[in-house]
């Protein structure tokens, strides 16, 4: 089999018409071929996870879907697609996995339609209990501890004794069920199992790493603990060393292999005095006879485990930077090659590169051909300002003029009434009191010593000649 397949192809077909470019694309990431997920198909989920309009339960969904499939091909696939997004995607991708109660329920899958399909729905069983187990784990402890800090100030080496008694036996189990992929080197001899058993190798050396800095912080607090605690790390510690010759033999398979040895740290083993000298202190703790022994001979066998297992720790800071100094040179060598592909195509097309440089070049005459219209201020000249706002705000010619806000005064006759203020749409809501300081004088007189004001009026687009009163007494803005 190779090359997509029909359904593959009308599947992808079918996402393309309904709009969904994700789905799309976890279809083209878990086609038929019998090859790892594309990069660029990677990628772009991986992007998808940052966006935060991006529907992430939707997203692990159509993963889900995936896994439905009765090929192990896709089904393989849809599983790697969904460790790399939980190793390498935003955290709300694996936080959302970690919220769900069940995840993959794969534990009965068989592929019948090949000796293929047998041997690897097998491995399919195993990594779809892994990715569970990595689910829970972060439900359990809120942090991925394939991601957490390392170091003398890492989070596993600070910890207090009880948290830490309870956080070891979670790196424990999810520890256990990755060694239980349990594969040899002639069983990897397609890419897509390939591609499952390299995340997993990133994942078993970071996850020991975390494992072996908690033994660390184990130790060193060890016989200052209660004997119910010396007991309880007594038996983390015999587990350790059990977990230590499965996770070398796994070490051994990712270098027959053909990864690279600078990527496969090395194992420090603490000495074998350091589990007697544990045993003693339990056993004097619980009451029973011991071997005597003085605080400087059992301070320097814990100094010398410690030492071992640090430098263990040491070896997988050391592969951690190897990785991040690659990653940065393939970013550095794709981004060359974005640089020279666009130089070329400046040398093909240059007037592009003018229009692109400066696009306010083209269109700045344009913008600041017309000169601007300030529509609120009180204008100087009458004439010039009405026509040109006219010309703007005519749109609409059958509006008609208003009626201007009319008062009576003491002669019965009409007074139209204006504010002179700076903003020419504030008009006066209604006037409580008006009073007139003389009775005596005509309309006439009356419009003669009044001072005249021009508002501009939006609703005709012109300016209207009001008079107020100088005499004109307004009431409080509280009154009305």
């Amino acid at each position: 089999m190779s090359g997509q397949s029909i359904t593959d192809r009308i599947t992808a077909a079918q996402h393309s018409v309904t709009g969904s470019a994700i789905s799309k694309i976890v279809c083209k990431a878990t086609t038929h071929e019998i090859m790892g997920p594309k990069k660029k198909h990677l990628d772009y989920l991986i992007q998808c996870t940052n966006e935060m309009n991006v529907n992430i339960p939707q997203l692990a969904d159509t993963l889900f879907e995936r896994t439905a499939n009765t090929s192990w091909v896709v089904v393989f696939k849809s599983l790697t697609t969904t460790h790399h997004l939980m190793v390498y995607g935003n955290e709300r991708f694996i936080q959302y996995l970690a919220s769900r109660n069940t995840l993959f329920n794969l534990s009965n899958f068989l592929d019948k339609s090949g000796l293929q399909g047998y041997d690897m729905s097998t491995f399919i069983r195993r990594y779809s209990r892994y990715l569970n187990e990595k689910a829970v784990s972060y439900r359990q402890v809120a942090f991925d501890f394939t991601k957490v800090k390392r170091g003398a100030d890492g989070v596993m080496r600070t910890v207090n004794t009880e948290k830490l008694l309870k956080t070891i036996p979670i790196i424990q189990n999810q520890m256990d069920v990755l060694l239980d992929f349990n594969v040899n080197a002639n069983e990897l001899t397609n890419g897509v199992i390939n591609a499952a058993f390299m995340l997993l190798f990133k994942d078993a050396i970071r996850l020991f790493a975390a494992y072996n800095e908690g033994i660390i912080n184990l130790l060193e607090k060890y016989f200052d603990m209660k004997k119910v605690q010396c007991k309880e790390g007594l038996d983390i510690y015999k587990k350790f060393l059990t977990r230590m010759t499965r996770i070398s033999e796994f070490l051994k398979v990712a270098e027959q292999v053909g990864i690279d040895r600078g990527d496969i740290p090395d194992l420090s083993q603490a000495p074998s005095s350091l589990l007697d000298a544990l045993e003693q202190h339990l056993a004097s703790l619980e009451g029973k006879k011991v071997k005597d022994s003085t605080a400087a001979s059992r301070a320097s066998t814990l100094s010398n485990a410690v030492s071992s297992l640090a430098n263990t720790g040491i070896s997988f800071t050391k592969v951690d930077e190897r990785e991040k100094q690659a990653a940065l040179e393939e970013e550095q060598t794709l981004l060359k090659t974005l640089k020279e592909q666009r130089l070329k195509e400046l040398q093909k097309n240059p007037t592009a590169a003018t229009t692109d440089s400066s696009p306010d070049s083209t269109m700045g005459g344009t913008i600041n051909s017309a000169p601007a219209i300030d529509l609120f201020s009180t204008p100087s000249s009458t004439n010039s300002t009405s026509k040109a706002a006219n010309e703007l705000l005519d749109l609409q010619p059958a509006f008609q003029q208003p009626l201007p806000l009319s008062t009576s005064n003491t002669w019965g006759e009409a007074v139209e009434e204006s504010i002179p203020n700076s903003n020419p749409f504030l008009t006066l809501p209604i006037v409580d009191a008006v009073h007139l300081s003389t009775a005596s004088s005509d309309a006439g007189s009356l419009s003669s010593r009044t001072p005249s004001h021009e508002v501009f009026d939006l609703a005709c687009c012109s300016y209207t000649k009001y008079v107020f009163p100088s005499t004109i007494r307004l009431s409080s803005p509280n009154s009305l």
